[in-house]
């Protein structure tokens, strides 16, 4: 449950931040009063200052945080969204299919952290949240490297909430099941692709999967991860619908 604290004038800063759940959580942290710097792939919108950079580039990663941090300060909040999905059989996943995703989903959560985290042991508070899934908690068919990334993100959350407890930094998780992006309607398509489904009927294969029985939405997910950052909890992987913990 989120507390009063507040986030007015701090700067978070969110990968990913320029669509889907990045987006929505980005909007959640502004209008919570947070300055917000989106780091991502494409440019943004323009509703925040916009750094453009791969989260796998560690150069990268340090020319979009220097920018954004001439904008608006040291990074007091980091939201790690960045992330990768792509669907194959274990024999057809090939190096480089898993090295793609490993790089983007869990050693970008990884090198951003990292890159952040100085400013919030400077200050003695910070903020790290990392979008998971519910693949980062149990497995599923055709998706081995991105199960493999997700339980890695949710590992290093927990070491990375270890290892802060008591400083002022928490760390923690969030698992979305399907939820209703760009992201999943890819994912529809290639349900569709590979056994002939009808639209309707991949995303009703997707329900089924998510706690709930039910697809999840972007503003629900966002709530979540600000439900978190606004707390004082930490080392917590909180589940997406439902709220369940792990």
């Amino acid at each position: 449950m989120a507390s009063d604290l507040s986030i007015q004038g701090k700067h978070a800063v969110v990968t990913g931040g320029a669509r889907g759940i990045g987006a929505g959580i980005a909007a959640g942290l502004a209008a919570r009063g947070a300055n917000v710097s989106v780091v991502s792939r494409s440019p943004g919108t323009g509703a925040f200052f916009s750094a453009v950079a791969d989260v796998t580039d560690e150069m990268q990663i340090a020319q979009a945080f220097d920018a954004a941090r001439a904008t608006y300060g040291p990074i007091a909040i980091l939201v790690n969204n960045s992330g990768v999905s792509e669907s194959a059989p274990l024999a057809r996943t090939s190096t480089q299919l898993w090295d793609r995703i490993i790089a983007t989903n869990l050693t970008g959560t990884f090198l951003c952290t990292r890159a952040a985290i100085g400013d919030m042991t400077a200050s003695g508070w910070g903020r790290v949240l990392n979008v998971a899934s519910i693949a980062g908690l149990g497995g599923a068919a055709y998706i081995s490297a991105y199960c493999a990334s997700k339980h890695g993100v949710i590992g290093l959350t927990r070491a990375i909430a270890a290892e802060f407890a008591g400083t002022g930094i928490t760390a923690n998780a969030i698992c979305p099941g399907y939820t209703e992006t760009a992201m999943m309607h890819q994912a529809m398509e290639t349900i569709a692709k590979f056994t002939g489904a009808t639209q309707d009927a991949a995303r009703s294969t997707l329900a089924a999967m998510n706690p709930g029985g039910r697809i999840a939405t972007v503003d629900e997910v966002a709530q979540a991860a600000l439900a978190l950052i606004l707390s004082e909890r930490t080392g917590v992987s909180a589940v997406v619908p439902g709220g369940a913990e792990a």
